[in-house]
């Protein structure tokens, strides 16, 4: 079963898989002995699992409530499935990685006078290198969607002085997990860093969604 999983998760683990057993994320039937017995749906199931965390930082409890509905007869979605306002991005399925200031402006689909607004504002910031990453290309396709109802880049400073206050609250909580030695550990770390990730960006949208009912006229 491992074997099946770590060439896309190599970071996998029979402690990991265990663990997402005792959440009720996957249920592998048992021998008489008591050995555990995967079949192709558990293991489909698990790179499901697994594919949410590391891609999407889907908190566990939301990608339970996607299977759970699965098992109720509802399509199992072949991907753990994000909502996103209309013009926004899609969220990014490949690995963080670098590129460059011209594969940036033409991902972001921007341009330079854009970027120069973003770097001034602090949403995008290039390496020391000189590189950009992935990542900056969808801060930067979002805010081109959030240009299209007047929104500029000088209006998305609180955005980042909001995501630097919650990066400093939540580094207070993560640098002792991070400190600790040895796999059960970095297991730990990385569990309570897309927990974390995906209750503060949860917490966000709900407190925007509520604020914005409020609206008169609405």
């Amino acid at each position: 079963m491992l074997g099946q999983l770590r060439p896309e998760f190599p970071d996998v683990t029979i402690s990991k898989i265990r663990f997402l057993e005792t959440e009720g994320l996957v249920r592998p039937a048992r021998t008489a002995s008591g050995y555990r017995q995967f079949t192709p749906g558990d293991v489909a199931r698990l790179r499901f699992v697994l594919s949410a965390q590391r891609d999407h930082y889907l908190p566990l409890k939301v990608i339970k409530e996607q299977l759970d509905a699965a098992d109720r007869g509802e399509p199992e979605p072949s991907r753990p499935t994000l909502t996103c306002v209309p013009g926004a991005p899609e969220p990014a399925d490949e690995p963080l990685r670098r590129i460059t200031r011209e594969e940036l402006l033409e991902r972001a689909d921007i341009d330079a006078a854009t970027l120069a607004e973003l770097e001034q504002y602090g949403l995008v910031r290039p390496g020391a290198a000189g590189f950009y990453d992935t990542e900056s290309a969808e801060v930067a396709r979002t805010a081109r969607a959030l240009a299209a109802y007047g929104i500029e880049p000088r209006h998305l400073r609180a955005f980042r002085a909001a995501a630097d206050r919650e990066v400093g609250l939540l580094e207070q909580v993560l640098t002792p997990i991070v400190r600790q030695q040895g796999e059960e550990a970095r297991r730990r770390a990385d569990e309570a860093v897309r927990e974390l990730t995906s209750l503060s960006v949860g917490l966000h949208t709900l407190l925007v969604k509520a604020g914005l009912r409020e609206i008169p006229g609405r």
